[in-house]
Formats: C-alpha cells, sequence, structure tokens
C-alpha cells in the first residue's frame, strides 16, 4: 500500500484523535454529527475500500504472526457497537479475528482483580481481538454507580477520592505492557448525541423486529447523561497515550461511524506495517522441485501451471523468489 494512501487514513483520522496529555470535554470537543464534509453514497464506497483494505492487511498479520491488534469499542446504550463491528469487520477471515462482549461479571470474575477478565481475552499473535465494551467499564460504569464496587471484594483502604486516578494509571501501565509486547492497542468511543439516542431507542419500540434490543434499563440509565459525560470526559483525558490512543467517532450517522471506525483499524494495521515472511532459500528450493512434478502431472492438451498461465505478470514468481518486506515498526 502506497505512503500515499496511508497519509491519507491519517489525515482522515486526526480530527477524531485525543491527543496525549489534553483535557477533554465532550461537548465542547467533539460533535456527533461530524461527518468530514462527506455524503452518505460517497462514504459507502468508502467503506468498501476500507473492508478491502482491512482484509489485506489482515491476512498479513496472520501471516507474520508476530502482532497482535486489541481493539476496544466504547459507547453509551445504542451507540452502535455491535452494527459498528458486524459492518467493518464483513470482509475478514474470521479465524483471525475475536469478538468479546463484556456484561456484568460473574461470580468467578469478581473473585479476581478487574483486569483478570479481559487479560482472558486477549488475542494470540497474528490476531485481532475486539472489545465489545472493554475493561473502560471499570472507570465508566462502576464510577456513575460506585455501589457496583461493594460487589468487587475490594480490600478495606482501597476506596477513596484516589481510585479512579489509580485505576487510570494502572490501566495505562497495563496497555503499555502489552504493546511493548507485540499487542498494539486502539481505542474507538463511539460519540452519541443524547437526541440521535432518544430517536433510536423508540426506533426499538416502534419496529417488532427490533423489539428485542429494547431495554427499559437502558432508558433509566439516561437519567444518568451528564454523569455519563463526565465519565467519558475523565476517561479520555487520563487515558489517550501515545501508545495506545483514543479516537473518538461521531456516531449519530451510522455510515460514518462504520467508516471512521475502519479508517482507525487499518491505519493501526498500516502502522505495524506486517510482511508475508520470507520462507527461506532451502525452503524454495523445495518448492520449486515440488512444482515441478506436479507440472508432470498435468493432462495431457491442459497447462502444466494454469495460475502461472494466467498472470504472466507474476511470471518472476516462479524462481520462487520473494521481494524481502520491512520487519513490522516498533512502537513507543
Amino acid at each position: 500500500m502506497s505512503d500515499d494512501r496511508a497519509e491519507r487514513i491519517a489525515d482522515f483520522i486526526r480530527p477524531l484523535r485525543v491527543e496525549p496529555g489534553s483535557e477533554v470535554r465532550l461537548s465542547r470537543d467533539f460533535d456527533p454529527r461530524y461527518k468530514a464534509g462527506l455524503k452518505k453514497p460517497e462514504g459507502v464506497e468508502l467503506l468498501r475500500s476500507g473492508v478491502s483494505l482491512l482484509a489485506e492487511y489482515q491476512e498479513r498479520l496472520a501471516a507474520q504472526n508476530t502482532y497482535g491488534v486489541v481493539l476496544c469499542l466504547q459507547a453509551l446504550d445504542a451507540g452502535g457497537k455491535d452494527g459498528t463491528i458486524r459492518h467493518v469487520m464483513s470482509g475478514v477471515n474470521p479465524q483471525g479475528v475475536r469478538v468479546s462482549s463484556f456484561k456484568v461479571p460473574s461470580v468467578e470474575e469478581l473473585g479476581h482483580d478487574y483486569l483478570w477478565r479481559y487479560a482472558q481475552r486477549l488475542p494470540s499473535r497474528g490476531e485481532i481481538a475486539i472489545f465489545n465494551r472493554s475493561h473502560y467499564e471499570e472507570v465508566l460504569v462502576v464510577r456513575v454507580h460506585p455501589a457496583i464496587l461493594d460487589r468487587q471484594n475490594l480490600p478495606e483502604g482501597s476506596y477513596g477520592p484516589d481510585l479512579w486516578d489509580r485505576r487510570f494509571r494502572e490501566i495505562n501501565h497495563w496497555e503499555r505492557y502489552l504493546t511493548d509486547n507485540g499487542f498494539k492497542v486502539v481505542k474507538i468511543f463511539l460519540n452519541l448525541s443524547k437526541e440521535e439516542q432518544r430517536i433510536r431507542f423508540l426506533k426499538r419500540i416502534d419496529l417488532p423486529e427490533k423489539n428485542w434490543k429494547f431495554s427499559a434499563a437502558d432508558v433509566r440509565e439516561r437519567r444518568y447523561w451528564d454523569d455519563y459525560q463526565r465519565a467519558f470526559s475523565a476517561m479520555l483525558s487520563a487515558t489517550s497515550t501515545k501508545w495506545a490512543p483514543w479516537y473518538v467517532v461521531p456516531a449519530d450517522r451510522k455510515w460514518f461511524a462504520r467508516i471512521c471506525a475502519a479508517a482507525v483499524l487499518a491505519h493501526t494495521l498500516m502502522d505495524i506495517d506486517p510482511q508475508f515472511p520470507d520462507v527461506g532459500e532451502e525452503a524454495r528450493k523445495d518448492l520449486l522441485v515440488t512444482r515441478r512434478a506436479l507440472e508432470k502431472e498435468a493432462p495431457a492438451g491442459s497447462e502444466a501451471d494454469p495460475y502461472a498461465a494466467g498472470h504472466p505478470e507474476k511470471k518472476k514468481g516462479r524462481s520462487g523468489r520473494h521481494k524481502k518486506g520491512k520487519k513490522g515498526r516498533k512502537h513507543g
């Protein structure tokens, strides 16, 4: 992929990135209806290109088997997390992607530290793990509803005014540890307006096929809208780092949110720049021997190697030699 393509993607997502060390106030800094001047028909084509790009780079990531990617998706109810995952990952190999949805912790999970259950769902090298909600629930819903802390069996003295700052610090250190070990962490907050959430809730009530998605508890949670906005603002301010940045994606237009999510993930993979492995000289010799044996098995009148005959531009590949690519970049 050309550097020009990579630069265009980087420019596109730059307004969404939370600069490390900046103080965020959602209502002031990010517009849920922002669409970068695009129209929906343009967006459909862009999403198609983004999905194709993701498929190419996911294949490289799996083949290199050195890096993994953790994509954290956070949003309020009806923010579009499920649809974003479904559309953005539609073209990738499902064997290389794992999606984990984190709901109320089980008894077993409450018996461990608050990061334990998320660590169990981390990707292997060569994989992409998507967290539908993530460890950030521990500084969001738990902060808005502090009574939840009573179920976490924390030692006496763990509570206090510094609890959230301590958790921010612990999360930043954990993500730095993952990045240093080859697991890139990228985080997307789908920024939905209160009015758009109201409209989506009504649609879930009005359409019978969407009734199953409606929960009265979600509507009750709207009473805490301002509390959540403050919690999200504090989270974004404290945990967008050079090694694990946050991107605030405008979510009022689903089509635009999906383009943004695809661009953020594509940018992450292009930054890693995974390469297909060089099999080595001895392995190439074995491949040539196997090729000759297979060519001799061709029926009379058939091409010895139909693929090579149909792709003359790949003729150099018959020598078995491949240009050695760059190794994945290091991440600070």
